[in-house]
């Protein structure tokens, strides 16, 4: 599977990777040997990039996932976790985690984007991984922290990477407009955009991919199926988008696309996984992945080849915004 590096730092990331939050269950539970089962499939996949949490189920996800890749070659493999968020005793535990993981919550999660509080973040993620060390570190959703974020947890951070104890740094959120504001005002290498540069949202060009390209840095991709709408070849009401039911002009939209990609001799589940990666600055689509079927088919959806004419089309016909840029080397050719 091909690989992209992130700018101005060595770090290597195949272009599909395997988000782990749903292996720290997430909405519903997923067995161990579901979870092992997904990340040897990834693995036989050529998949090399794995990205964690410990908000993913209270550590579960990071527990499994250090499970998994201890005994695999450590230079063969990315793996990143997010800071800003500890993992602290509940004192008052209801005996089911409230975030939307299946998890007792012995533990409860903590904001802390403090230069202390980013420091012990990742020495608890390395204990609960078993791992050596964090390829990438971001910042977990901090939307309501920005000042705290920028003035001590991305120091903190850069002070990590330019010691050679991190390869990269950066942020993660739902939204792109302050994502752009740590590409441009920080240390930032790479930003984590969630739902915001899709077949069904072209947010993004507003602010965080022309930083990025104004800057030289990089975007990993996740939410492109914009949390299900995207999922099938054949959009149906009732499919969600962001989280919540899907308007009936979206699922409209979506089935228009789904059209087009039919005519090109494509799906539009493989599709919404290729078209991130056609802009110059996004280097990687992360999907979560529960089993080992999620894992084949999505990996089978990467490699499914998708005709450059299909953007062209899709942005004739208004279904990209106008200033969607495509860049020559797009995933128009299945990866060796």
């Amino acid at each position: 599977m091909r690989r992209r590096t992130i700018p101005t730092t060595a770090v290597q990331v195949t272009e599909l990777g395997f988000g782990a939050s749903v292996i720290g269950n997430l909405y519903r539970t997923t067995t161990a040997e579901d979870a092992a089962a997904a990340l040897a499939a990834a693995w036989d996949a050529g998949i090399r990039y794995y990205d964690t949490a410990p908000h993913y189920g209270l550590g579960l996800s990071e527990h499994r996932l250090g499970a998994a890749l201890r005994d695999r070659p450590r230079d063969q493999y990315v793996i990143s976790s997010k800071a800003g968020r500890l993992l602290v005793p509940n004192e008052h535990p209801r005996g089911v985690d409230t975030e939307g993981f299946v998890v007792r919550d012995d533990l409860r999660r903590q904001w802390d984007f403090s230069r202390d509080g980013v420091l012990r973040s990742i020495e608890e993620t390395l204990a609960r991984t078993g791992l050596d060390r964090l390829d990438i570190v971001y910042l977990h959703d901090p939307d309501d922290h920005w000042r705290q974020a920028a003035d001590q947890a991305m120091p903190a951070l850069a002070g990590l990477r330019d010691q050679g104890v991190i390869g990269a740094i950066g942020a993660g959120m739902n939204q792109s407009a302050m994502l752009a504001r740590f590409l441009r005002e920080t240390a930032a290498d790479v930003v984590m955009l969630a739902g915001r540069y899709t077949l069904l949202d072209q947010s993004a060009l507003d602010d965080v991919l022309p930083a990025a390209r104004e800057h030289g840095k990089a975007v990993v991709a996740v939410g492109v199926f914009n949390s299900g709408l995207l999922s099938r070849d054949r959009p149906s009401e009732g499919m969600t988008y962001d989280y919540q039911a899907a308007p009936s002009e979206l699922v409209d939209r979506a089935r228009a696309i789904a059209d087009v990609c039919e005519a090109h001799g494509t799906t539009l589940p493989a599709a919404a996984i290729a078209f991130p990666l056609t802009h110059p600055s996004v280097i990687n689509v992360t999907l979560g992945m529960r089993d080992p079927g999620q894992v084949r088919r999505n990996a089978r959806l990467h490699r499914q080849p998708v005709p450059q004419g299909l953007w062209h089309d899709l942005r004739d016909q208004g279904l990209l915004r106008p200033e969607t840029p495509f860049a020559p080397d797009d995933r128009s050719e299945p990866c060796p």
